[in-house]
């Protein structure tokens, strides 16, 4: 499976999608055009589920989204729940003293049905 890198700015999120399991949203997210930046990322993920590993972590390690990368993140969820043949998890980094980000989490946690694990750290 082909790797979908994309570096991240100030205004995008570093992206790593390795094909061997791997998922990573590192950074800020509030790029111009949220769907636009997204797309490729909801295609891959596509592409992913012909043929998904076993296991599938998802790392999400972001320190702010606006509103319409919340959504677009949503249906990156979305996407992966969507598949089957594979165990996903999602780990949601927070740091320890940004409750609106926990709280992000939660709620994506509460609308979607794969495992979340929430992992508290000093800094992202």
């Amino acid at each position: 499976m082909e790797k979908l890198i994309i570096e991240g700015s100030a205004k995008t999120p570093t992206i790593e999608l390795n094909g061997e399991g791997e998922l990573l949203l590192r950074g800020r997210s509030i790029p111009e055009n949220s769907i636009e930046f997204y797309k490729p990322i909801l295609d891959w993920i596509g592409n992913y589920g012909d043929n998904p590993k076993e296991s599938t972590i998802v790392n999400v390690q972001l320190e702010y989204f606006n509103t319409s990368s919340s959504k677009c993140i949503l249906d990156v969820f979305k996407k992966l729940e969507s598949l089957s043949g594979t165990n996903i998890e999602i780990n949601w980094y927070y740091e320890e003293d940004d409750e609106d980000m926990l709280e992000a989490g939660e709620d994506y946690q509460a609308i979607i049905d794969i495992p979340f694990k929430m992992i508290e750290v000093e800094e992202l």
